[in-house]
């Protein structure tokens, strides 16, 4: 399963990446999570249910200095994607 959020407030310059990629890694998920232009953070998260569930989480919390204000999630094709590892692009 393939799920794409996206996360807006204060969650760029606050350490909110590398924050994502140390669950991502705890969790066994694999994908990426990179910053936007428009100051969102866009996670893209395969994995089991439950770890994306525990993921989205995680996202929905932050880090210490993150304030989040909305989590928007949707379910993308997992057609020919086979990420073997989790990164910040």
């Amino acid at each position: 399963m393939i799920l794409r959020f996206f996360i807006s407030g204060r969650v760029q310059g606050v350490g909110f990446r590398w924050f994502v990629a140390r669950q991502a890694g705890s969790l066994g998920v694999q994908g990426y999570v990179r910053n936007l232009g428009d100051g969102r953070v866009e996670v893209l998260a395969q994995g089991k249910p439950e770890e994306l569930e525990r993921l989205e989480s995680y996202l929905a919390r932050g880090p210490g200095r993150a304030k989040v204000d909305a989590v928007e999630k949707s379910e993308i094709s997992d057609e020919g994607a086979g990420y073997k590892s989790f990164e910040i692009i």
